[in-house]
């Protein structure tokens, strides 16, 4: 059996940061929702069981944790960016998306969101 891409999703990872330009922004933070999509081959995986021959998604959701709860952003377009760095630095990863949701962005609305992707050769 040949085996596609591995596609590993962490799906609405609730986080607080301060996002914005707004004085209220500026100096409150505020809710976003992060989902990440990543693809990778998982052969090795898939044929030894062994977690060195995976991709860790719990590291991964660590360190997109920490970068978005320690820092400060005032554009949705730069938050998303840093956060697909993350998502794409192993070099196993070939392609990876991410998509930051901002509740309550907009009145009259659930959110706003950004979606950002990479592919890597």
């Amino acid at each position: 059996m040949t085996l596609n891409q591995a596609t590993i999703k962490i799906k609405n990872l609730r986080l607080r940061t301060y996002i914005g330009i707004n004085e209220a922004e500026v100096n409150n933070k505020q809710d976003v929702v992060v989902n990440v999509k990543i693809h990778y081959d998982a052969h090795r995986a898939t044929d030894t069981d062994d977690m060195g021959d995976a991709l860790n998604y719990k590291t991964v959701t660590k360190a997109i944790i920490k970068l978005v709860e320690d820092n400060r952003f005032s554009l949705l377009e730069k938050l998303t960016a840093d956060v697909l760095g993350i998502a794409a630095e192993h070099h196993w990863v070939t392609y990876a998306e991410v998509e930051v949701d901002k509740p309550h962005a907009l009145r009259f609305s659930d959110s706003v969101s950004l979606t950002l992707s990479c592919i890597k050769p």
